[in-house]
């Protein structure tokens, strides 16, 4: 007898948009807190940035206006995406069956099968949204413009806080880093949301330099000769060698590493999370979710998922921005 699953929900209004919340927000960027979020954006929002001259000045009896504001904007447009999925019920039912029968190791089991497809295509927008956070591009279907798209075509970024990378490993992380570090302004170094956002592959390179079994070359360009190895010590940090890091926050410096899954290879982008933004419309209106069962119609076990929502990225002063192996066409 063939398997049938009724699926008899359509998700709207509210309950849309807590779906289409989880779907976004369990990117890794999102769900860490790695930036600054802005919901319920409808069309555009405009981020207002400020600069003064030197406010203070000597005294006088007078008042004397003398310093200058200057008031400028970017703008948060995030882009309307969808989801049009169309998968057969046999394919799943059996790991739901088993979920409803209490073995799941998941947190909640969903009491219905659209719940438990709906969860299945949400933790996919997830990745794709994380992706797209730091290194989409519009041009791409399905993607938005991410931050490492938005700092390439920056012609602001000053030139001096544009680091030119290279294939990081757990022997050059060390200097690679502090590259980054010393590149930052004086104005941001030690702000409390300061970060210095990596990809996996630096952050898996510096935990395994500080495990104590990689060498930290100093290379002479002129002779191309070594002139001086340093080693972080034989059992790393601890003692522990590379069983040390048991998960937890890293820092270089002194300024916190945030591990961005969305940034490509060998990229980075030290900066404040309230210099970056992801807006979305939530809970607005024009968000839907859908799963149409199309047994009453065709007879086949076919679902339809259809998801509608928005997302986007901006940031606000490129001035507070330092990039790594991210080459900047407008300079």
């Amino acid at each position: 007898m063939a398997t049938t699953t009724s699926i008899t929900t359509t998700y709207a209004g509210e309950f849309a948009g807590q779906y289409i919340a989880a779907a976004l927000l369990e990117a890794n960027t999102l769900a860490q807190g790695g930036v600054t979020v802005k919901p319920n954006v409808k069309y555009k929002e405009v981020i207002k940035k400020v600069s003064v001259d030197d406010i203070v000045k000597d005294a006088t009896c007078d008042f004397d206006p003398t310093s200058t504001i200057t008031l400028t904007e970017k703008v948060l447009q995030p882009e309307e995406q969808q989801v049009n999925l169309q998968i057969c019920k046999a394919d799943f039912v059996s790991d739901w069956e088993a979920l409803q029968m209490g073995f799941s190791s998941y947190h909640k089991t969903p009491p219905k099968f659209s719940d438990f497809i709906i969860g299945h295509v949400a933790a996919k927008v997830a990745e794709r949204t994380e992706k797209s956070i730091w290194a989409g591009d519009t041009a791409t279907n399905g993607q938005f413009n991410g931050f490492t798209k938005l700092v390439s075509t920056d012609a602001d970024l000053p030139s001096g806080q544009e680091i030119a990378g290279t294939t990081v490993t757990s022997s050059n992380v060390i200097a690679q880093l502090g590259s980054i570090v010393d590149a930052i302004p004086s104005t941001l170094y030690g702000a409390e949301d300061l970060y210095i956002y990596v990809s996996q592959n630096i952050a898996r390179a510096y935990v395994r330099a500080l495990g104590g079994f990689a060498s930290i070359t100093q290379q002479n360009a002129a002779e191309s000769e070594n002139v001086g190895i340093a080693s972080i010590g034989a059992n790393g940090v601890g003692g522990a060698g590379t069983t040390w890091w048991q998960g937890g926050g890293l820092s270089f410096d002194g300024v916190k590493l945030f591990v961005a899954n969305g940034l490509a290879d060998n990229d980075a982008i030290a900066t404040t999370k309230s210099n970056l933004f992801f807006g979305t419309g939530l809970l607005s209106d024009h968000n839907q979710v859908k799963v149409l069962d199309m047994a009453d119609l065709d007879g086949s076990q076919n679902a339809r998922i259809v998801m509608r929502f928005s997302a986007g990225v901006q940031l606000a002063n490129i001035e507070d921005v330092v990039t790594y192996g991210i080459a900047n066409s407008a300079n």
